[in-house]
């Protein structure tokens, strides 16, 4: 499945910002889905994931109460709505099928990252 990831900009501190990530496959019910990003000199950090279904929803601890992980399997894209955004936000963000794990290597496919920067 191929992955692209879109949204990506810059936005002032405690601004709001939604990321997409479409899917190449109408198999696409049928993965799990997450979100990682990685900032400069930094490894890559689970930032959310999401069942098959869109029942269950996993956040890191660092962006709980401020993400918010959904999907539509009738478009295949998955989205992440990010508020209250902060400087520590900025990293490059990617979308990956195949597991719902904070350990990237537990991903099967990989999208080809979108920017976020977040200005203080």
């Amino acid at each position: 499945v191929q992955l692209q990831a879109s949204g990506g900009g810059l936005v002032p501190a405690g601004g709001s910002l939604g990321l997409s990530c479409a899917a190449s496959r109408r198999t696409f019910s049928r993965y799990t889905m997450g979100w990682f990003r990685q900032a400069p000199g930094k490894e890559r950090e689970f930032v959310a994931g999401i069942s098959w279904s869109g029942g269950r929803t996993y956040y890191g601890d660092s962006v709980k109460g401020r993400f918010t992980i959904s999907r539509d399997n009738a478009k295949s894209t998955v989205y992440l709505q990010m508020n209250n955004l902060k400087p520590e936000d900025t990293a490059v963000y990617y979308c990956a099928a195949g597991a719902v794990s904070p350990f990237p290597e537990t991903y099967d496919y990989w999208g080809q990252g979108t920017q976020v920067t977040v200005s203080s």
